[in-house]
């Protein structure tokens, strides 16, 4: 991948089609076939290998092929032959390797040995894995406070690596466990909580067989979670009517070809997704809700039917709260909706009347509504307007965060979290036989802050690209340099790995693909998908390496080192739960009795053929809030906006910049494609220094399609953050808003700029200012 630049051509063909075929294709031909085509067709099967990519649900029913473009690039790259060994760490400085871009540190391929880091001749070199533990531990001892200490966990760590890494930090007495839910759904899950009691989808992927209505919020299935667009297209065939809120015409969300439906593949046909696509500005989705909900109000007062257009019969059993948020929506005038949403009122009034006319809607969304100062807020008015027709616990119906890593809901569940229930400390408490610390811990927003003000001494990542990840990347990076310790658990290198503190531990372990023999035999993990059904993964790969050792096996033995010697007290078999996978998930089941329901017989459920499903309270229609009923929650617009404090400070000039990804990549992993395809659907090719700009923004600032720029972050904080020499890509966006791609563009972000309750990046909402370079 270059800065060569190939103009922007809009793709006029519809998402998936022979477009995803040829791009699987590439991923297989660019890191050898046949590991992969073996691996595949076990991919989200009963009792197969669960995709390491998203978090959707794998089919109720059976189905050949589970698993779509993005997935066979994710497990292509873990299936790759290509090696990181010693050796080429050797060969190459990690002041050298980090002048790589992120597809090439990706590229290298997997890493095959336990490596510490060496000062002296600035380059990681091999150790023995007893060797790697006993520093690990003694750094970890020697610790003035365990609060010094960060245990961050990424969401693709299995269930049976997460309880024992959430156990491990309490046993060493600290709650600093973020996660990477922080970055991307804590809001959600804040927001459900607060509206419903539970902060988890209450729609399964059956519902969507049934919705007469789905109204899709902030997300790009096509590239984020292809197979999404397997249920919008066989909903849309069966008269469901679909509803878009996004900035950016995302063409898997106006045509999609299904590459499994041959007649429709093979014709050139396609299905259109969108029965109505609202290009609402960035942030402007709760005045569109709003909106939404007051043309519900309003049309409920002119209607003739004699129940009206609300559910009253469930608001009066359900709810509380309703006069308070009719009282706020009511308030708000039309012209603030309209400029707040970007939308007409018209267009907002007749997607009211398509809600109105359903029996049975989905709400479903990701990044476009959590990463925004009004996050919370916007959800929590999104599950208002579900609740004003009781959308919530009946088939086809219901709110679906749709979750990003694979496990990363899962982990969440068995205890990764920095601000852990009581019920479950009091489960440690019970099984274990010691007293957790109860006092909440940093979040990944807090832990960056700690690292910046050198508050936070160790670093320990069980998978992620932690740094990359997060708001103001070069700042943190340089900041994990100066820590007494950082120790990495990963499959490949990534640039995180690249800034090793004064103890630099970067561990090798097995990928979810790969067969897992410990003591106790051969073993399997299980992951909780975005719709709460938890289901076993066995892996079929030979590994990588025969040094490589399972992510459980990692934590364990890490925790057996530091914690034997300073605390010889604790009645936990670390041992036992880093051979046998079994023993782990009996001591979830008996920490979870009375805290998380649905673990019971955790062995034998586990062993069905899809597994089995948490039970989700709201979705039965039991309210597990203070109130005992669902929650109203009334907002009104909010005038203190980030937008609103930067142009005060930096002039009329500034931009709103929201980050996105490319098809080419997941997450932070940035898969170089042999074409040079950077991202299809957007028609971008060989450059990610891109900016896409509305043709009015370009006009108005004095640019044209083509100039090259440089990005300054419009900072509220005083501190100076650009990225220079980005393309200006003129692009059909009606608003100020312009978008780019994460996470090169992160750097811009700055910690303080966060979802208000939540402390989840506002990676939507950066303020820019856009100069000639």
């Amino acid at each position: 991948m270059s800065d060569k630049f190939i103009p922007i051509q809009a793709y006029d063909k519809p998402a998936g089609g022979f477009g995803s075929l040829r791009g699987t294709a590439s991923a297989l031909s660019g890191n050898g076939a046949f590991p992969a085509l073996q691996t595949l067709p076990s991919v989200n099967q009963p009792q197969g290998i669960d995709c390491p990519g998203c978090a959707y649900p794998d089919s109720p029913t059976d189905k050949a092929v589970d698993f779509c473009e993005q997935g066979a690039w994710a497990i292509s790259h873990e299936a790759t032959p290509k090696r990181a060994t010693p050796a080429h760490f050797a060969r190459h400085t990690v002041t050298e390797l980090r002048r790589c871009e992120e597809w090439q540190l990706e590229a290298i391929g997997r890493l095959t040995a336990p490596m510490l880091y060496d000062r002296a001749s600035d380059t990681y070199r091999e150790i023995e894995w007893e060797q790697a533990f006993t520093l690990a531990g003694e750094a970890l001892r020697a610790l003035d406070n365990p609060n010094r200490a960060v245990f961050y966990a990424s969401g693709r760590s299995s269930n049976e690596a997460a309880f024992p890494y959430q156990l491990f930090a309490r046993a060493f007495g600290t709650n600093n466990l973020p996660d990477s839910s922080n970055y991307c759904h804590e809001a959600s899950g804040d927001a459900l909580r607060l509206s419903i009691g539970v902060g988890k989808s209450t729609v399964t992927r059956e519902d969507f067989e049934h919705a007469e209505a789905i109204f899709v919020f902030g997300q790009n299935p096509a590239t984020n979670h292809p197979r999404m667009l397997g249920d919008l297209r066989h909903a849309k065939l069966r008269g469901c009517k679909i509803v878009v809120f996004n900035p950016l015409l995302e063409r898997g969300l106006q045509k999609f070809t299904d590459p499994q439906a041959a007649g429709e593949l093979l014709t050139g046909a396609s299905t259109p997704i969108a029965d109505e696509y609202c290009q609402v500005r960035v942030g402007g989705d709760m005045a569109a809700i709003t909106g939404m909900i007051k043309a519900l109000l309003e049309a409920d007062d002119a209607s003739s039917a004699p129940a009206g257009l609300l559910d009253r019969a469930f608001i009066a059993e359900h709810t509380q709260g309703f006069a308070a948020l009719e009282a706020v929506v009511r308030g708000q005038c039309w012209n603030d909706i309209e400029r707040d949403s970007g939308l007409a009122r018209a267009q907002i009034e007749h997607v009211a009347r398509i809600y109105a006319q359903s029996n049975a809607t989905i709400s479903t969304w990701c990044m476009g509504l959590t990463q925004h100062e009004y996050a919370i807020e916007t959800i929590q008015m999104l599950s208002n307007l579900m609740l004003l027709r009781g959308n919530v616990g009946k088939p086809g119906a219901g709110l679906m965060p749709v979750r990003g890593h694979s496990n990363v809901q899962g982990d969440r569940t068995v205890g990764i979290t920095n601000r852990p229930r009581a019920e479950w400390l009091q489960g440690l408490e019970r099984v274990f036989g010691f007293q957790p610390p109860t006092a909440p811990g940093l979040d990944a927003v807090a832990t960056i802050n700690g690292l910046l003000d050198g508050s936070v001494h160790a670093f320990t990542g069980l998978g992620g690209n932690f740094a990359v990840a997060g708001p103001d990347s070069p700042r943190v990076l340089d900041a994990l340099s100066r820590c007494k310790l950082t120790v990495h658990i990963a499959t490949k290198l990534n640039r995180t790995h690249l800034y090793p503190g004064e103890l630099g531990l970067l561990l090798p372990c097995l990928g979810r693909t790969e067969f897992d023999r410990q003591a106790g035999g051969q073993q399997f993990v299980s992951v909780e998908d975005t719709a709460s059904m938890v289901h076993a993964s066995t892996g079929r790969n030979r590994p990588a390496s025969g040094k490589l050792r399972s992510e459980p096996f990692i934590v364990t033995e890490l925790a057996r080192h530091t914690l034997a010697a300073a605390k010889p007290a604790l009645q936990i078999d670390w041992a036992l739960m880093g051979r046998d996978y079994d023993a782990t998930r009996d001591l979830i089941e008996r920490v979870a009795h009375g805290a998380v329901a649905g673990f019971e017989h955790y062995n034998a459920n586990i062993r069905r053929k899809r597994g089995f499903h948490l039970p989700n309270t709201a979705a039965l229609r039991v309210w597990k809030t203070d109130s005992g009923k669902a929650n109203f929650a009334p907002h009104a617009l909010p005038q203190d906006t980030i937008m609103k404090r930067a142009r005060a400070m930096h002039g009329e000039r500034v931009v709103c910049l929201a980050t996105v990804r490319a098809h080419r990549q997941y997450n932070t992993t940035v898969y170089f494609d042999p074409k040079g395809e950077v991202d299809r659907y957007r028609g971008v090719h060989h450059t990610r220094k891109v900016l896409f700009v509305g043709p009015a923004t370009l006009a108005r600032l004095g640019f044209k399609d083509g100039d090259t720029a440089n990005l300054r972050a419009a900072s509220l904080d005083g501190v100076e953050r650009v990225v220079e020499g980005y393309r200006l890509v003129e692009y059909p966006i009606p608003s100020d808003d312009v978008f780019g791609y994460f996470p090169e563009l992160t750097p811009l972000s700055s910690p303080d700029l966060t979802a208000r309750g939540s402390n989840t990046p506002a990676f939507k909402e950066v303020p820019i200012l856009i100069e000639k370079a």
